[in-house]
């Protein structure tokens, strides 16, 4: 086995390692593209999981809207601030903020 020997063995070899190098070369953008669809996913899953969680709760005060009177007259008292014809109603009102420049 002379020098010919030697270089047929190292250009094979040499090829082999530039057949590997074009493969990973031509997959690297789809690994890439691959990586980034998985993180898409991972955080589409976690915006799902967010929305199932709300549409749960949301659910649920509907089903408690539908079936507890007392929720219905808690709510309208609190948001729409009506009242039972027995009851008296007292607002708080915020104190107005004050003036920095006015001073003592």
């Amino acid at each position: 086995m002379g020098i010919w020997g030697a270089l047929t063995k190292a250009v094979f070899v040499l090829l082999f390692l530039a057949g590997l190098l074009a493969v990973a070369v031509w997959y690297l953008p789809v690994i890439e593209k691959s990586e980034r669809y998985r993180h898409e996913i991972l955080r589409l899953e976690q915006e799902i999981a967010k929305e199932e969680a709300t549409a749960r709760h949301l659910k649920a005060a509907i089903v408690s809207l539908q079936t507890d009177s007392n929720v219905v007259g808690r709510l309208g008292r609190e948001r729409l601030g009506l009242a039972r014809p027995e009851e008296t109603v007292i607002r708080f009102e915020a104190p107005a903020a004050i003036d920095a420049e006015a001073g003592p």
